[in-house]
């Protein structure tokens, strides 16, 4: 089963971002890929509109979600669409989530996954102060999601730092995990690739890391490095920094055979809640 990771340096033009997306997913499908994950932010970078952009989208009068259907259609292509703004179902004028779809490749939407942890932190760069939680609302639910490649967890960036959501996935079943991420260089530089690496290992699942990697509106720099990472914690591909597609194959029955050999579901002495208590989640 061929995997496929993004890596983008998206700007402010969401047309243009996603004409730049269709050219990669194209690579990944045209490399033999079958599931493809795009970057967090991948259709907007660096907007302050994303409550209109989210809201358009929630009407039917947005070009993001006809993009991705007809893309998935088109390619033969499940995707994993990064993160987009988007509202509650139904509450279309309400804050929006940062949200994660996974698309089949029929087109049709099998999962949606709100980040559950949003980036309010301070960063020694020149961006200086990040307040994800202005633009945002929290999410509050756990998802894994059915694919015909795996049982596949849906994360998001800064989930990576909260191991109990990983463990949740695990006991949810989840094979392959993604992480559309637009990690800031700084941060990326110290913690990325030991984080990658450290949800692999444990979870004992790929994960399919997607990042940005370059330059964008607001002095915004992003540490790129995506990659595919296997289940001991191998990286099986990697993109320094720009754009790129990645593929690696899953192979099912080392991943079993790792499972067998250091059996830590069975040996686990904590066990993470699946229905996490979040301050802000109730913020729909």
């Amino acid at each position: 089963m061929t995997l496929a990771v993004i890596q983008m340096v998206s700007q402010s033009d969401v047309l243009s971002n996603l004409a730049q997306a269709r050219n990669l997913l194209q690579r990944a499908a045209e490399g033999g890929a079958k599931l493809a994950v795009l970057p967090e932010n991948f259709a907007a970078m660096g907007r302050r509109d994303l409550a209109e952009i989210g809201r358009r989208e929630a009407l039917g009068e947005g070009p993001i979600l006809p993009w991705l259907k007809q893309t998935a259609r088109d390619l033969g292509l499940w995707i994993v669409a990064g993160t987009l703004p988007l509202p509650p179902e139904g509450q279309a004028h309400a804050k929006p989530h940062a949200c994660s779809l996974l698309i089949d490749a029929h087109g049709e939407r099998v999962a949606r996954y709100d980040k559950l942890h949003l980036f309010d932190v301070d960063v020694a760069d020149s961006h200086a102060r990040y307040r994800e939680s202005d633009d945002f609302a929290y999410g509050g639910q756990v998802v894994v999601a059915d694919t015909p490649f795996g049982r596949l967890g849906l994360t998001v960036c800064y989930d990576l730092r909260f191991p109990e959501l990983y463990s949740a996935l695990r006991e949810g079943g989840a094979e392959l995990i993604s992480v559309p991420a637009a990690f800031t260089a700084v941060t990326g530089a110290a913690h990325w690739q030991v984080l990658t690496r450290a949800r692999a290992i444990e979870t004992q699942c790929y994960v399919l890391a997607a990042g940005q990697g370059g330059s964008h509106p607001g002095e915004r720099e992003t540490f790129g490095h995506s990659a595919i990472i296997d289940p001991w914690g191998r990286v099986l591909a990697e993109q320094v920094q720009g754009e790129g597609c990645l593929h690696a194959a899953r192979d099912a029955a080392e991943q079993l055979a790792i499972r067998q050999r250091m059996p830590v579901v069975r040996h686990r002495r904590f066990f993470a809640a699946t229905e996490p208590k979040l301050p802000g989640a109730e913020q729909s």
